[in-house]
């Protein structure tokens, strides 16, 4: 599924990164960045509530270059600045972690379980 349709589908908004022709073919939800470090998953969308920089952090150990933050939770100039250096996506979003992943669910988004 391309990013951008994602991001028109949950109403984001890109904070970093460009989103043109990037494809995604996975989803996972979690708040614990201890689950996203045991993922080995490529193209993978990571959403989550957890805005700091540990987030930045885990996704660029795990490989995942793209991150969409949920509940109008907003990164800071410190995880914006971060993320332009390692190349890592993200995007904010107004709605629930759990209305996300069932949009995304339901519009073939595969998960990573």
């Amino acid at each position: 599924m391309r990013l951008s349709k994602i991001a028109k589908l949950v109403e984001a908004r890109v904070v970093s990164g460009e989103i043109d022709n990037v494809e995604i073919e996975r989803g996972f939800s979690s708040d614990l960045m201890s689950d996203v470090l045991t993922l080995d998953t490529n193209n993978m969308l990571l959403i989550t509530g957890m805005t700091n920089l540990q987030a930045i952090r885990t996704a660029d150990m795990a490989d995942v270059n793209c991150i969409l933050f949920v509940r109008n939770k907003r990164a800071t100039p410190e995880m914006i600045e971060l993320a332009n250096e390692l190349g890592i996506i993200m995007l904010e979003s107004p709605l629930s972690m759990f209305r996300i992943s069932g949009m995304l669910y339901c519009d073939g988004l595969n998960p990573v379980y």
